[in-house]
């Protein structure tokens, strides 16, 4: 997360003031040292300090924000009261991921570039892809993989949620491409990659090569627990 303070953060007296106070006990308890280090050097140090408050409670502020996130995810359905659940209750899923969507897009606005953006960006585009917002959400997969590290573990959900908004759009090349992104970067979840891409190609119609991608699923994919599902695909597309 940057360390720079912007205008909203000099505008929250309550971060700003708090970490200044804690710089200004730094320096009149070590005034020996500020002394011998010079004017320009103290001045560095305080507000070197007072980043360092400042950025904490961002941090803070946008883990909160992200907690909100996940409980809105992790709301239950109902039409009704539930006695004992203290919520959030949702009337169908749709107003569930609605509610993902704006706590996410809340976190995104406030603290961009937090250690929050990313899972949050995550979270967003799997609640767009539920409601098909196929565009919104790939704009979301992508701002995710922009922020998170190379070896995030969510990583893969990310890239799976490009190819399957491809196809939800019909863009079949384009899912395919996705797809096979996600075997090149992910490789332990190859054999996921091609049995969907199998599956793609048997629906638009190119039959010979869904076949011939499974032909050669169980020697490529020894292990997976996916090999009996695929073996009853190719059956079905005429293969042995």
């Amino acid at each position: 997360m940057s360390a720079e303070l912007t205008r909203k953060d000099m505008k929250e007296p309550d971060q700003f003031q708090v970490a200044a106070g804690e710089a200004a006990s730094w320096l009149k308890g070590h005034r020996r040292t500020a002394l011998v280090l010079g004017s320009v050097t103290a001045v560095v140090l305080v507000v070197a300090l007072v980043v360092s408050g400042v950025s904490e409670r961002r941090a803070a502020a946008a883990g909160a924000l992200l907690a909100d996130v996940y409980r809105a995810a992790g709301g239950e359905i109902s039409s009704v009261p539930l006695p004992g659940v203290p919520g959030p209750i949702f009337p169908d899923d749709a107003a569930r991921q609605r509610a993902v969507i704006e706590a996410a897009g809340k976190l995104l606005a406030e603290y961009p570039g937090s250690p929050s953006a990313a899972p949050a960006a995550l979270a967003k585009g799997d609640a767009q892809l539920r409601l098909g917002e196929w565009d919104a959400a790939t704009a979301s997969y992508q701002a995710y993989l922009g922020a998170a590290d190379k070896g995030d573990a969510f990583r893969f959900g990310a890239l799976e949620g490009l190819a399957l908004a491809a196809e939800g759009k019909g863009n079949t090349e384009g899912a395919l491409a996705g797809w096979a992104r996600l075997a090149a970067e992910i490789p332990a979840q190859a054999d996921r990659a091609d049995l969907a891409k199998a599956r793609l190609l048997a629906a638009s119609g190119k039959v010979a090569e869904a076949r011939q991608l499974l032909d050669g699923f169980a020697e490529g994919h020894k292990g997976s627990p996916l090999v009996p599902e695929a073996a009853e695909l190719l059956s079905r597309l005429g293969g042995k």
